[in-house]
């Protein structure tokens, strides 16, 4: 574990040298001011965010993967082999999303106006109404991850197919009823109308098994077919 942690903080001083951290946050934040608007309900801004964050660490994950040279990865695949390399830029796409996501809700809470929606049931506190968001965005983050973790090597080496894919487990994430994604952010927009915010927990749960099944089944798909 140490080693993927060290690892983890490599991928994230490429991404942050390289700036390939840099599309994904300024796709995120357009669009998150395309669609919220100064004063605007929390709950709603905050499950409008949420949604928002999927497509985007999908993109994190890509950005991860490709941030260092062909040669250099070589070199590190050769010494630390690599399910391990793979992992560790999983869980540093991971990161940057995270860090994103608390910035996100961040924001919604410095630029909203009421908590709920006007006519709700009831007025409730911000400090639910945070906590259903913020959790809500972990859920879409690792759904995020999930789908750019399937939708590129070792899953799909050709990167055409991997980005049309990711986009498409992005969006399946999202609409699909089943889903913790889809389930999360519809319980944080149903309590915009009701004032009544609920911590999705048990979808929060169910993303974490996934992630971590898929990561490792991932990461040992990696060690078996090296590039």
């Amino acid at each position: 574990m140490r080693q993927v942690g060290a690892l983890t903080r490599y991928h994230l001083e490429l991404l942050v040298r390289s700036h390939a951290w840099l599309p994904p946050f300024l796709v995120f934040a357009l669009l998150l001011v395309i669609g919220v608007t100064a004063g605007d309900p929390l709950l709603g801004g905050l499950g409008y965010g949420a949604g928002l964050l999927v497509p985007v660490s999908a993109w994190y994950v890509r950005s991860a993967l490709t941030a260092e040279p062909p040669a250099s990865r070589a070199c590190l695949v050769a010494v630390a082999g690599p399910a391990r390399v793979h992992l560790g830029a999983l869980l540093a796409a991971l990161t940057a999303a995270l860090l994103l996501a608390v910035g996100e809700v961040a924001a919604l809470w410095w630029i909203s106006g009421a908590v709920a929606n006007p006519g709700a049931q009831r007025d409730p506190g911000v400090g639910p109404a945070l906590l259903a968001g913020l959790t809500t965005s972990v859920v879409c983050v690792l759904l995020g991850v999930l789908a750019g973790a399937l939708g590129n090597r070792p899953v799909l080496v050709r990167a055409p197919y991997g980005i049309l894919a990711a986009l498409g487990l992005a969006a399946a994430a999202l609409v699909v009823p089943v889903s913790p994604a889809n389930a999360a952010v519809r319980g944080v927009v149903a309590a915009a109308r009701t004032g009544r915010p609920v911590v999705p927990w048990g979808e929060l749960l169910l993303a974490v098994a996934l992630f971590v099944a898929v990561g490792a089944g991932v990461a040992a798909l990696a060690g078996r077919r090296p590039e």
